[in-house]
């Protein structure tokens, strides 16, 4: 099935398509034969109908989301499906959904399933779970990318039209391009994290993985919304921008370039330069260190123990439940004290006066998403330096206050997706949608994983 938003509408509001239809094929697609670990917690088809059913009532076109199906990371409550956050003997039953997916149910769309991922949101590559190593979606040997991996696989394979994930370092970004989709980090605090289990409190965001970045968008204008529940949501202020006369985007400098001996993508992303030229760009060379080093600060820095302060009762009392890497990340956390925290506090602050500067010459910076891409095999072999490595145009950018669009842009020789990331002040979601929305079209060949023409 041909899954983009836009297209399920069409056949709704034509009658040719029912919801109860819709999750009735998909649970045949799907199957419970789940070798790529994609799933924690599969919604079976009478769970599905119970959603489906209820919206066969109502006029398509009173709701946005009109039965279009979605995944959910499992670390984002569904009301009566457990949250496990990857970790079996944490798991607890919510009796209510994250505000972001009651939002997104109230208009008309359908969970499917809870999705696999990095054990408590830590890592970027997809295999630290008890629940298996989740695979790629174009080759199983390869990294899915993470935390959120199974929620990018499930709409790169076709199986749902959205997904949510979450994004503190990466997270929902660089599975993204793993998987040959859009991914969108928005402005922290756009969408609410109320029922979400934290990573990095301050620092986290759900994230958004769509097929294109019009569907992102359309799920964006549901799940955006201000939550006085959530001390960390803010009120939406999005801006456009005409850019009549074309943008500029930041490019960083070549010797700031990390490319880990892959031997495709410094010249793939050297062809998206191009590509952004061709819609109105004009490249500007930037100095990435401030952003370099104010990733550095992310796990280098006290926010480490953030991830601990997180599940503190849980780390004490069982941490033999805990993955064995995860354990060790998080253990770290122990190094700091309450004066190292202000003092890269202190740091954080002076940085992001630094890195601010850049906006005063540029519209948009442009990076590759990730510079590489690893087998399974190789990051079991090397868990710590493969993850960092991920990180490299990633960690950045919430401790920045930075809205990301992940965009795919090509393939490298050996089939796998390549894509880069444009990313902008906080409250440009918008724009950055929308330049997203015209490089996909210019550079994108197919949708996910699946045969179908972008």
């Amino acid at each position: 099935m041909n899954l983009r938003i836009a297209t399920l509408r069409a056949q709704y509001l034509a009658g040719s398509l029912k919801p109860t239809d819709l999750v009735k094929q998909l649970d045949q697609e799907i199957g419970y034969d789940d070798t790529r670990h994609i799933w924690i917690h599969r919604l079976n088809l009478d769970e599905m109908l119970a959603y489906a059913t209820k919206l066969e009532g109502k006029d398509p076109a009173s709701l946005p989301l009109y039965g279009i199906p979605f995944a959910i990371k499992d670390n984002i409550d569904l009301a009566g499906i457990p949250t496990t956050a990857a970790c079996p003997d944490y798991a607890y039953t919510p009796a209510e959904s994250a505000t972001v997916v009651q939002l997104l149910i109230d208009a008309g769309a359908i969970p499917i399933g809870k999705t696999n991922l990095d054990q408590f949101a830590t890592g970027l590559v997809g295999v630290r779970s008890p629940y298996g190593a989740c695979q790629n979606s174009f080759n199983p040997e390869y990294i899915s990318g993470g935390s959120s991996s199974g929620s990018a696989v499930s709409v790169a394979l076709g199986y749902a039209s959205f997904s949510l994930g979450t994004d503190t370092a990466g997270s929902g970004r660089v599975p993204a391009m793993f998987n040959n989709l859009v991914g969108h980090k928005p402005s922290c605090g756009l969408l609410s994290t109320k029922g979400v289990v934290p990573a990095c409190r301050t620092l986290d965001c759900v994230s958004i993985f769509a097929l294109t970045a019009e569907d992102a968008a359309s799920v964006l204008a549901v799940a955006g919304a201000y939550d006085e529940a959530d001390a960390y949501s803010r009120p939406a202020t999005l801006t456009t921008k005409p850019y009549v006369d074309g943008f500029s985007f930041g490019v960083p400098k070549a010797e700031q370039l990390a490319f880990f001996d892959n031997p495709d993508t410094p010249r793939l992303f050297k062809e998206a330069i191009t590509q952004l030229q061709q819609l109105g760009g004009k490249p500007v060379e930037i100095d990435f260190a401030p952003f370099l080093e104010t990733a550095r600060l992310l796990y280098e820095g006290p926010w480490v123990a953030e991830r601990y302060a997180a599940i503190r009762e849980f780390f004490e009392t069982k941490p033999d439940s805990i993955f064995p890497v995860t354990r060790k990340i998080i253990s770290n956390a122990s190094k700091f004290n309450a004066a190292d925290t202000f003092e890269y506090m202190y740091k954080l602050k002076a940085m992001q006066r630094v890195a601010s500067r850049v906006w005063d010459s540029v519209d948009f910076i442009v990076t590759p998403t990730a510079g590489t891409i690893y087998k399974i095999a190789e990051v079991e072999a090397d868990p710590v330096q493969t993850n960092s490595n991920l990180g490299y145009y990633t960690n950045f950018m919430n401790l920045l206050d930075l809205a990301a669009t992940a965009v795919p842009t090509g393939f490298q020789s050996n089939g796998l997706p390549f894509g880069v990331t444009i990313c902008a002040p906080a409250h440009a979601d918008l724009d950055l949608l929308k330049l997203a929305a015209s490089l996909h079209v210019l550079t994108g060949k197919t949708l996910g994983a699946t045969t179908q023409l972008i």
